[in-house]
């Protein structure tokens, strides 16, 4: 992998990391760096499920892929915020 796709990675885990901590109410304790992990996480699943239905490649902006993808960072940061508000019990 070249630096250039590295640093586009980690620019669009942040931003979908970001947008999925959008979509979930309340305040979540965890990390940027836990964003950015689910971020990354949540694109490539997220591309590889549009890609599988057939939705991927689209005219314009792929919205669907978009909506998978910051669904699945959704549920990634309420996942860790669950699991590490139990932790802290």
């Amino acid at each position: 992998m070249e630096i250039t796709g590295l640093i586009s990675a980690l620019v669009i885990g942040v931003l979908i990391g970001g947008l999925g901590r959008l979509v979930v109410p309340g305040r979540q304790k965890i990390s940027m760096l836990m964003t950015l992990l689910v971020g990354v996480a949540a694109a490539l699943v997220g591309t590889f499920a549009a890609s599988a239905i057939g939705v991927a490649d689209t005219s314009g902006i792929d919205w669907i892929e978009l909506a998978l993808q910051v669904g699945l960072a959704g549920v990634g940061v309420t996942a860790l915020a669950r699991k590490r508000s139990r932790q802290h019990q």
